[in-house]
């Protein structure tokens, strides 16, 4: 922490999601904040959008290191927290290696208006969970709450106040508050739902800043004890970031007019709507079974993003859509569910969220489905081979191909 900073309350973001279509008043405003101000994320601040796909994480590399002090690992984004400058930003109490090793540091301690602050993380199961395996091969997370208490126990009498960060959801974060009372706040992440609160448990403020860079959520010191609150960015900034930042802000906007490129004009279907991505989602399972000649096509609600659409498709409305890069596999059922579809999506509902499946129900006899690499590699046994085709490319067909009887 640098000389001239005299810390007087935590400021929060969640879920940025490399959400930089408006960053002029984000950065500006975290930049002022900063100088009063522990500046901390709640996991997820990247993938999400075409400045990701496009610049790698290298954006958001360049802001959480100008602008954070602390960083909790959320499921999108998991391999960037072990690059050696942000891996020192990151703290999580219950991410261990194979041999039960943590895999950050549990905690960081600071002062803030005059009280020692330990500041923890944890992700939950299911925010683990859907980290591609790949990515996670030799991790773990042990159960929250026990190594929340092992870290509270071996540092009790080195602070006077514990915050916690969670990448476990807003309901999660109530359990959380109510097993470990010794919170005065938690600030949540990963639900993505519109509650924010702050919601008092006990002693405890469970408080969630909004998502995709849209605002944030506060902390203070107050008497003996805290307040929460949560805020949005301003509309507007001044005409010029800060100087420091000024490369930063120019790099963003290279990449916003690459996303401008307009890749063909949106079908009457979706022409000034912005898409259900459940609809979206049923004509797209419905081409690619037709189309390719498949027995079965499986995919989750949340591979897709509703976005506004206008006249015409451009980049960054197709990669805002689709922002995970998800490649097309065909894939084997798990042995367990070759006689138990309707276990099968059970599980993957209950792990990945709501499905799409073509045909709806499926065949009982299906032993392979067409899916994204996502599922194939996390939840089913495996590819058997690609398919060759982008889920983006997919998408981009459906929304700019007419359908038959659509005129333009």
């Amino acid at each position: 922490m640098t000389r001239h900073r005299t810390v007087r309350q935590i400021v929060a973001t969640t879920d940025v999601h490399s959400s930089f279509v408006n960053t002029a008043p984000f950065l500006t405003h975290l930049h002022a904040l900063r100088p009063t101000s522990l500046i901390v994320d709640c996991g997820d601040f990247f993938e999400g959008s075409g400045y990701y796909r496009l610049a790698h994480g290298t954006v958001e590399r360049d802001i959480l290191l100008k602008l954070y002090d602390v960083l909790a690992p959320g499921n999108h984004g998991w391999p960037h927290h072990f690059e050696p400058e942000l891996h020192r930003l990151t703290v999580c109490a219950n991410a261990v290696d194979a041999t039960g090793q943590a895999l950050f540091r549990r905690l960081h301690t600071t002062r803030i208006a005059e009280r020692r602050v330990a500041i923890t993380a944890v992700i939950g199961q299911q925010a683990f969970n859907a980290i591609p395996a790949e990515h996670r091969a030799d991790h773990r997370v042990t159960e929250p709450v026990q190594a929340l208490r092992k870290v509270m126990l071996a540092h009790h009498h080195e602070v006077d106040d514990w915050i916690l960060l969670s990448h476990s959801g807003f309901d999660e974060d109530l359990k959380l508050a109510a097993a470990c009372p010794f919170f005065e706040v938690i600030f949540a992440g990963h639900c993505h739902s519109t509650r924010y609160g702050p919601v008092r448990v006990g002693d405890t403020l469970i408080v969630k800043g909004r998502e995709l860079a849209d605002g944030y959520a506060i902390a203070t010191p107050v008497g003996q004890g805290w307040g929460a609150g949560t805020t949005r960015f301003p509309d507007r900034a001044p005409t010029l970031v800060p100087a420091e930042l000024a490369p930063l802000e120019a790099k963003i906007g290279e990449l916003r007019q690459q996303l401008t490129a307009v890749l063909g004009p949106v079908t009457k279907t979706y022409r000034h709507r912005t898409p259900d991505r459940r609809d979206l989602l049923l004509d797209l399972t419905a081409r690619l079974r037709t189309g390719l000649g498949l027995d079965a096509v499986i995919l989750n609600e949340t591979v897709l993003r509703p976005v506004p659409l206008g006249d015409t498709l451009t980049l960054g409305d197709l990669l805002a859509i689709e922002p995970f890069d998800n490649q097309l596999v065909h894939a084997h059922i798990p042995e367990d569910f070759r006689k138990n579809i309707d276990g099968l999506l059970a599980y993957l509902t209950e792990q990945a969220g709501p499905l799409i499946t073509a045909p709806a129900p499926l065949p009982d006899d299906a032993t392979t489905v067409l899916t994204t690499d996502y599922l194939a590699s996390t939840y089913l046994a495996g590819r058997t081979h690609a398919a060759g085709l982008l889920l983006s490319q997919a998408v981009k067909h459906v929304l700019t191909a007419p359908a038959q009887g659509d005129t333009r």
